[in-house]
């Protein structure tokens, strides 16, 4: 860590169905700093709102009230179309599901974010290559993602997730869909890539042992911040 403000919620709240007698207020009144290089865990338990917070922070989803700073810029004085630009230039994402595009091989899976954000197809595929050797699976370059197991598809997730040198990484449940053993590698992973990158790590989980190799957790419980 160096001080420096990466992340910053101000008052967030977000609101489903606003407007309407049925209103679900996910988040309540949100205020949160993270810091450059920080790796942070965000725990609670199912509907307390550690996902509309990941979504709202990383611009997916828009805040009913209240405002996100990422880097200093202010996410909602975006269009949608600044905001996905922003996103793939600064951005990268870790899903439960992994989310990779089956027609890819893992290294066009990885160089996507590169090519929507104009590099060059070279330099893209050099750079592609590059993040699959940090994460160990070179190898498998070529490979589509049915070919690859669960562990090595989270891995081609996460050298996407990190391909662009994005100031942060959002990861929803990373580790939720492998057995232990790929689970404690991938988590492993992240933490090491974290350290040797310096890159923001954000992660959503309700597993406490993931939770305690981070260096700080978040506890979310019926939209706000507990502790």
């Amino acid at each position: 860590m160096n001080d420096k403000i990466i992340i910053k919620a101000d008052d967030v709240e977000k609101v489903y169905n606003a407007k309407t007698p049925i209103e679900f207020h996910a988040l309540k009144k949100v205020d949160l700093v993270i810091e450059e290089g920080e790796i942070v865990a965000i725990m609670g338990q199912s509907g307390s709102g550690k996902t509309t917070l990941l979504n709202c922070l990383s611009g997916i989803d828009k805040v009913s009230n209240g405002k996100i700073f990422i880097d200093g810029e202010d996410l909602n004085k975006m269009n949608d179309n600044k905001k996905t630009l922003y996103r793939a230039k600064n951005m990268g994402f870790i899903f439960q599901t992994f989310n990779l595009i089956p027609v890819l091989s893992a290294v066009e899976n990885v160089e996507l974010p590169l090519l929507m954000t104009k590099v060059s197809p070279k330099e893209s595929r050099k750079r592609a290559l590059e993040m699959l050797g940090k994460v160990g699976i070179k190898d498998k370059a070529n490979n589509k993602p049915t070919e690859l197991s669960g562990g090595q598809r989270q891995r081609v997730a996460i050298a996407r997730a990190l391909v662009a040198n994005p100031k942060v990484v959002w990861a929803d449940e990373p580790t939720g869909n492998l057995d232990k053993e790929n689970a404690d590698s991938v988590l492993e992973l992240i933490l090491s890539l974290n350290k040797e990158l310096g890159t923001t790590v954000v992660l959503v989980t309700h597993d406490p042992e993931i939770a305690k190799k981070c260096q700080r957790t978040i506890k979310m419980e019926s939209g706000k911040i507990k502790e």
